[in-house]
């Protein structure tokens, strides 16, 4: 039995739901035109609410536990209230708030992906939509189809890894009292992110990839 409590961000939740059961090339692609749209179109708070309202309806149609979908949205809010404070420093507070709700949605978005396709899948997926470029004429450009499926994937799935990442971050320096020190959040976060891309790149290493 699946416990919310312990799932990750982005981990793969097996449920049959529609969601689940489209074909990641479509996933792929609605995720990319949705975050494409959300960056056009939510240029108001109302918008902001619509485009997040659409994603949560998408983790009610996968049939996701509520706690994992909890957890998915509220991920984020360290980045996003640090996103906003910024924007809000820069212009106003509608503003800021619209751009912390379109940053929310997309990135609740692509949890949504990750959530409801295996790795496999994906790569299998990225793989087919990348095979005409590994084929005459277009092969002779020499683009490593295999690696740049690769690389997409690994990016889906470190997103929500580097949210968790910045926000363990916040709140140890919050707890060191040093909230307005950016060495005290910088240092840590790229710290911690080259250790983990140490890792995944010894891991592909010792599988072979790239060989």
């Amino acid at each position: 039995m699946i416990r919310p409590s312990s799932i990750p961000l982005g981990v793969y939740v097996p449920r049959r739901s529609p969601v689940h059961a489209l074909p990641p090339t479509v996933k792929l692609v609605v995720l990319v035109g949705f975050v494409v749209l959300t960056s056009l179109a939510v240029t108001t708070w109302p918008r902001g609410l619509v485009a997040l309202g659409t994603v949560v309806v998408g983790f009610a149609v996968a049939r996701l536990p509520v706690r994992v979908v909890v957890r998915q949205l509220v991920a984020w809010w360290p980045v996003l209230v640090t996103v906003g404070v910024l924007s809000w420093w820069r212009g106003d507070a509608a503003e800021a708030v619209t751009t912390v709700l379109a940053l929310w949605a997309s990135a609740a978005a692509a949890s949504l992906l990750t959530l409801t396709t295996r790795v496999e899948e994906m790569m299998d997926s990225l793989d087919a939509a990348l095979a005409p470029l590994s084929r005459p004429p277009l092969a002779r450009l020499g683009v490593p189809v295999e690696t740049v499926s690769l690389a997409l994937s690994l990016t889906l799935r470190l997103i929500p890894r580097q949210v968790v990442t910045v926000s363990e971050v916040l709140d140890a320096r919050k707890a060191r009292g040093a909230e307005r020190s950016v060495r005290a959040l910088a240092v840590p976060v790229v710290v911690r992110t080259v250790t983990t891309a140490r890792r995944v790149a010894d891991a592909l290493a010792a599988r072979g990839v790239g060989d």
